[in-house]
């Protein structure tokens, strides 16, 4: 805008008409010329091909991963959530293939806009969905909320950033010829979403580490159940957690790199530096998708896959009277069997005792909880 020649708009036009109007003439342009030069696109370079094509095909198999893995186990939410990302990054990878040849390609420029901004949100409620299912299968007595009620909170939370962002591309998007204070109004918009999503990843973030610490504390104690003892030495669901934990960091980085992007409004300098976005956008998305699709519950966690496959049995325990983990007791490895060997000798009551120990050992952590 600051080569454009004001003498040659008519006389009498406002700064904000004249703004307009050149948003308008580099709007209307749909190829390089030297009118419409390649530094006037809001990227302002020509995407790398190469590497477009190999986050095409990393985001592909992270789908295909997430959804071979995750459809025989039946743990539904969360392979559908990282499945619906990985799609959605994949699609907005392979519209930056088209911009490789002409920056101005608007339809792809908006593709993959809206779907590479988006499409973290869906893979954070899978994150999301995680901390339930530790806390269930650990001690849910220690979580200062109940474990059941963490999707409720996390969930729309996320949602919501996800709606403001969309909301801010859809005023950007609708008054990109016409006016470019809405324009940037609809850019303050997006990075109130994706703010509202850094305070609620760190909220996460400090729900987890709270919990860890106070669990930690139980497991060293002689209090600790034996089964929960046994799940937190386990090497396979350590694994599971790091896997979530590296995911985690890995879109936290990202969403901190979105706000100083679009901080300095559309085709800023952080905007234009592809390297910046291939790292701190496209790899730093794509490891989570490929952690969270690898390291799957279904493999690591049974007792969550168990859980979530599950769903409604589970809660007719809950209503049942069983509010912690019965879930867990009843589908983990024949804890009940473990704790008192029945005799072919023994009478119905008697078994039906040592049936109920697993569930009254829970009962007592509930009501310790609910003391807390």
């Amino acid at each position: 805008m600051d080569k454009i020649d004001p003498s040659l708009f008519p006389p009498g036009m406002s700064q904000d008409d004249i703004e307009d109007a050149i948003a308008n003439y580099y709007y209307s342009c749909t190829e390089v010329t030297p009118m419409c030069p390649v530094e006037r696109t809001t990227l302002g370079y020509y995407p790398n091909r190469g590497i477009n094509i190999f986050f095409v095909i990393g985001y592909a198999t992270a789908t295909m991963v997430a959804l071979v893995l995750g459809i025989p186990k039946k743990t539904w939410s969360y392979t559908g959530f990282i499945a619906a990302g990985c799609a959605l990054e994949l699609a907005g990878y392979a519209a930056r293939i088209p911009l490789t040849d002409n920056p101005w390609n608007k339809h792809a420029f908006e593709t993959q806009i809206v779907a590479i901004i988006l499409a973290p949100t869906l893979v954070c409620i899978s994150i999301y969905l995680t901390l339930k299912h530790v806390c269930l299968s650990l001690n849910p007595a220690l979580s200062r909320v109940r474990p059941h009620l963490y999707p409720f909170v996390f969930v729309p939370l996320d949602v919501s950033c996800l709606l403001v962002q969309a909301i801010g591309g859809a005023l950007a998007a609708s008054a990109a010829l016409s006016n470019i204070r809405m324009v940037e109004h609809g850019n303050r918009c997006i990075i109130a979403g994706i703010v509202l999503q850094v305070v609620v990843l760190l909220f996460f973030g400090t729900s987890v580490v709270d919990y860890y610490l106070r669990v930690k504390k139980w497991i060293n104690s002689n209090e600790a159940d034996p089964e929960a003892v046994a799940l937190w030495r386990n090497k396979k669901f350590r694994v599971f957690v790091y896997a979530v934990a590296g995911a985690y960091s890995g879109i936290l980085i990202r969403c901190i790199y979105r706000i100083a992007e679009m901080a300095g409004g559309w085709g800023n300098h952080i905007m234009q530096d592809e390297p910046s976005f291939i790292v701190l956008e496209g790899f730093m998305v794509l490891i989570p998708c490929i952690l969270l699709a690898v390291f799957s519950p279904g493999r690591l966690f049974p007792q969550m896959a168990a859980r979530m496959s599950a769903s409604g049995r589970t809660g007719l325990r809950r209503r049942g009277g069983e509010k912690g983990d019965v879930g867990k007791q009843t589908q983990s490895e024949g804890h009940a069997s473990q704790q008192q060997v029945v005799s072919g000798n023994e009478s119905a009551d008697g078994e039906a005792k040592v049936k109920a120990q697993p569930v009254s050992k829970v009962a007592q952590h509930v009501h310790k909880g609910n003391s807390d």
